[in-house]
């Protein structure tokens, strides 16, 4: 941390952090990161490219799996760019403005996968509960209001954030624990006062994250609830096999942010490599892992993929 005896608003420069004390290795370290980011560039954009072309995917759960592709497009699109600077150009340095704008997008593409995430739960509790009037409760109408929704949500959420980050003096350099920008990460460089800052923080959060946890829980909660009242073990069984898939991506949305935040207040500053790991993983695993997961559990994005191929080889024939 550089004094704050210097210090500026909204001309201070950030200093990216890699893998502290392999800073030696970072091209090789970064070999297996650059690795994900592209598999989940090319996963999702296959996922978004099936679902626009083929009709029997044009259903509400594909096409809420096509938002949740999209949104992970975009979270690769603002931590990808930082990581290649970092690991592969060996440039540190990002100034406020661009530093302040990645901070935005990263949040507002987690919070609308983070939004997606609950619209699917919907989505399934609707199919289960309600099997003859699904299509007449999820139209395409209504999908895209849902979806207009998560990304105004996100975007509000997120505005105040790299406003009132303007007003706050910062060194003239700082530097990152990440190789990304994060709000949290900001408010604890700056040396001004921040409660403000940390209080619109914490309510951005509430209102995205933690609502949407907790409406997940409550969504499959009622799922249970009416699983349990059908009396067929084999319809039992069917009916939880939807949710297979949706319950996955939820563990890994959420579960490498829990484990982030625990190493963070617990082991941070004894292993200083595995924080800035964890940190890394937690915004790359979901985008990579979703689009194999839908590809392992559901059967039509399967066949979709297996007869997109098919037309290929016909083609090039």
């Amino acid at each position: 941390m550089f004094s704050c005896n210097t210090s500026t608003s909204g001309h201070s420069t950030f200093l990216l952090t890699g893998f502290p004390g392999l800073e030696a290795s970072h091209h090789w370290v970064s070999i297996p990161i650059n690795l994900i980011c592209v598999v989940s560039i090319l996963g999702n954009s296959i996922i978004l490219l099936l679902i626009r072309r083929d009709p029997s995917l044009h259903e509400p759960m594909y096409i809420f799996l096509s938002m949740l592709a999209a949104s992970d497009l975009g979270l690769c699109a603002s931590t990808f760019p930082t990581m290649v600077w970092l690991f592969w150009l060996g440039a540190r340095e990002l100034p406020f403005d661009l530093c302040a704008a990645q901070m935005f997008f990263i949040h507002a593409f987690t919070y609308v996968e983070s939004g997606v995430l609950l619209a699917m739960a919907f989505d399934r509790f609707v199919a289960i509960r309600e099997p003859l009037h699904y299509a007449t409760i999820l139209t395409h109408s209504a999908m895209a209001r849902v979806g207009a929704a998560i990304l105004v949500r996100a975007v509000l959420l997120n505005l105040p954030g790299p406003i009132l980050l303007r007003h706050l003096l910062f060194p003239q350099i700082s530097v990152l624990s990440h190789c990304y920008c994060l709000h949290c990460d900001l408010v604890g460089l700056a040396c001004s006062d921040t409660q403000i800052n940390s209080f619109v923080g914490l309510v951005s959060i509430l209102l995205s994250l933690g609502l949407d946890s907790f409406l997940i829980v409550l969504s499959y909660a009622l799922i249970l609830r009416t699983v349990l009242g059908i009396a067929s073990p084999g319809e039992r069984l069917k009916a939880l096999n939807t949710c297979v898939s949706h319950l996955s991506i939820v563990l890994i949305f959420y579960l490498p942010k829990l484990g982030l935040s625990v190493l963070h207040r617990v082991e941070k500053h004894s292993y200083p490599a595995l924080a800035v790991l964890m940190a890394n993983l937690h915004f790359l695993v979901p985008p990579f892992m979703n689009p194999i997961v839908y590809c392992l559990k559901s059967k039509q994005i399967r066949q979709g993929l297996l007869k997109h191929f098919q037309q290929k080889r016909v083609d090039v024939s």
